[in-house]
């Protein structure tokens, strides 16, 4: 008798123990940029998809700190965004920025779990030092940059995962610069490698039609393209958003300025441990 209570007792404890083990879920973790702007871009794409709720008010700038609602008390982990493809496998979610997504073979538009829109404010950018916006290079590059010819490569080369926003791209030339007067120099620009370095190579091939070498330098972070184009050592760069300069311009006091906006990125949730968002909703 004693035996078999004692045995009643032992099988109630371990039913019990199960019971509480499977109620018990993992923590989901998901990955995005530890940057200002694109970490507030990421939060507000996780908002739109009802992952969790922001304070009120909470803009561009927006970090986890500014988190008011997060009903599946999700972990966080902010990561430099060039790395976040590459930590993809060990956290539940990432939120990538499309430009190392792509690089990373990832595609947004197919790939992707959730997609932001095309916002107009996080468009990028052909940026030069203060005083050389109007400069013949920068405006003969911006030109280049917002031909029907880059227009037409970008739609088909990405297929949505990076949209041209120039309303009505031109020839790729401007009738105010002197070309001759231009052709036999280079103009360098900094650049990430996709998609920015591959459209890069489109606007080389217009330029170079009036003699002019584009000489295009990769980086893989957000923070030389700016320092090298401060110091002079590059004449230009196209990398970034414009809410991502203001913030960067604001940081390190620097003088950069905004020539012209050629495309937007979208920004995706992908799924790293998870195959939907189920664990999430």
């Amino acid at each position: 008798m004693k035996k078999t209570l004692s045995l009643v007792l032992a099988l109630t404890l371990l039913c019990a123990l199960c019971l509480s083990g499977c109620g018990k879920s993992e923590t989901i973790v998901i990955g995005i940029p530890n940057d200002t702007t694109n970490e507030a871009r990421a939060l507000q794409l996780l908002e739109a998809n009802g992952i969790i709720k922001l304070k009120e008010g909470a803009g561009i700038t927006a970090t986890v700190r500014d988190i008011a609602e997060n009903p599946k008390n999700i972990e966080f982990k902010e990561v430099e965004a060039a790395q976040l493809p590459n930590v993809l496998k060990d956290v539940d979610y990432a939120v990538i920025n499309c430009n190392y997504a792509i690089a990373a073979g990832l595609n947004p538009v197919t790939g992707s779990l959730a997609v932001e829109g095309s916002a107009s404010a996080y468009g990028n950018i052909l940026v030069v030092k203060e005083g050389n916006e109007e400069a013949p290079f920068a405006k003969a590059l911006a030109a280049a940059l917002q031909s029907k010819k880059v227009a037409d490569f970008i739609t088909e080369k990405y297929e949505g995962a990076v949209i041209s926003v120039v309303d009505e791209p031109g020839d790729g030339f401007d009738p105010t610069v002197d070309y001759a007067a231009l052709a036999g120099t280079t103009i360098s620009v900094a650049a990430s490698p996709a998609p920015h370095a591959e459209i890069l190579a489109v606007a080389k091939e217009i330029l170079a039609e009036k003699d002019i070498t584009l000489e295009i330098v990769e980086f893989t972070d957000y923070v030389q393209p700016n320092n090298v184009v401060e110091s002079g050592e590059i004449d230009a760069n196209y990398f970034q958003h414009i809410p991502y300069l203001d913030d960067f311009n604001a940081q390190n006091g620097t003088h950069l300025v905004t020539v012209c906006t050629v495309h937007v990125e979208p920004m995706a949730v992908f799924g790293g441990k998870q195959a939907s968002l189920d664990a999430v909703k």
